[in-house]
């Protein structure tokens, strides 16, 4: 699959780049491991904090709260019990892990089925590489709007770690920025469109191509 490469006034510049049809044209990709990678990371964010207290945790209980007799009320012999207010709660919520794994191999097919779905929705764009001297908001937006992105949830993925376009692209609403071998499937399908640097096309196919190729010997 070939791809035209964008300039940065959304202008044509004449070059294309190729997509590994291992990567990008999967002919059946693996939709339940791709189910699976989202619902492994979604998972591994919580944090299972929650917490309630039981009826040994809760303040009071030290004196009987009315007489045994006569009042018309069921007995109680402590205003911890689950069943007054105030009172402990019953089965309640402990801390937790929620955390999940999934095979490293499972991971690389759920990201490229991800991928492959993207092409063939015509959700992939390619720009050239660009930085900027300081962090930049604005000029990252005008970049968009010359895309016409700028009104859709993108993901730009970099090719290497960059401080100033990361902070520029962080207080844009519907934007976000990633390096392009550490975007989950999840960020892969959670944007509409999915914006790519040319140099994060080679570092994502050489990261997933080349991992794919050692975990096959």
């Amino acid at each position: 699959m070939k791809l035209k490469v964008y300039k940065l006034d959304g202008s044509e510049s004449g070059e294309t780049v190729d997509l590994p049809g291992e990567v990008f044209e999967l002919e059946t990709p693996n939709e339940h491991l791709v189910y699976q990678a989202v619902r492994t990371y979604l998972s591994n964010q919580r944090q299972g904090t929650h917490k309630s207290k039981e009826r040994s945790e809760v303040s009071g209980g030290g004196k009987k709260p009315f007489r045994q007799k006569g009042t018309g009320n069921a007995r109680r012999g402590t205003s911890r019990s689950p069943v007054m207010v105030g009172g402990g709660t019953i089965f309640g919520p402990k801390p937790h892990t929620y955390k999940l794994k999934i095979p490293k191999k499972a991971a690389r097919v759920a990201r490229k089925s991800a991928l492959s779905l993207k092409a063939k929705g015509n959700e992939i764009m390619v720009v050239e590489d660009f930085t900027f001297e300081s962090p930049k908001t604005k000029d990252l937006f005008n970049i968009l709007k010359s895309l016409k992105l700028h009104e859709t949830k993108t993901l730009l993925l970099l090719g290497g770690k960059n401080e100033n376009v990361y902070k520029s692209g962080r207080n844009i609403e519907k934007l976000n920025v990633k390096i392009s071998d550490k975007a989950a499937t999840y960020d892969l399908l959670d944007n509409k469109m999915i914006l790519m640097q040319k140099s994060a096309v080679e570092s994502l196919c050489r990261n997933l191509i080349n991992q794919s190729a050692e975990g096959a010997e």
